[in-house]
């Protein structure tokens, strides 16, 4: 019987993992849309039933721990290149690889939308608002802030 452990070291399961790689890779998503598309899939009312808190802590630690760990995929290690252009090389990978590990900017603008999606669900809850979300106003206040 083999245990995998290091989910608990990582802070996240490899099923959270592939997710993010999914978004952070395929779909292209920043940490704001990141957790927009995760409040969706896992929020409540859904499979996972996940505050839009925790969602926000989940994508947070994410973004963090990706920021302090980004650059050690443009490590290479010592190889012999027969020609000038090899496939395994990296001088063509352009990609951004030092991030700021706070992400300020992105996070309150999580913090923001968190605050108005937990007043969403308590009054929904209540019964008193109804679903309404207005994260376009939230978000063009925090861009005007700028």
């Amino acid at each position: 019987d083999f245990v995998q452990t290091d989910e608990v070291d990582m802070g996240m399961t490899y099923d959270e993992l592939g997710v993010y790689g999914k978004l952070r890779n395929v779909e292209r998503c920043g940490p704001v849309s990141m957790y927009q598309k995760l409040e969706q899939r896992w929020g409540p009312k859904t499979q996972r039933n996940l505050s839009p808190t925790e969602i926000a802590k989940k994508v947070k630690y994410f973004f963090r721990m990706y920021a302090m760990n980004r650059h050690k995929q443009t490590i290479l290690t010592p190889s012999y290149h027969a020609e000038n252009y090899s496939p395994d090389d990296n001088r063509f990978d352009h990609r951004q690889f030092l991030y700021p590990a706070n992400w300020t900017r992105q996070f309150n603008t999580i913090d923001a939308l968190v605050a108005e999606d937990e007043q969403t669900r308590m009054e929904s809850e209540q019964q008193v608002g109804g679903l309404r979300r207005q994260s376009s106003a939230v978000l063009t206040r925090i861009q005007n802030l700028d």
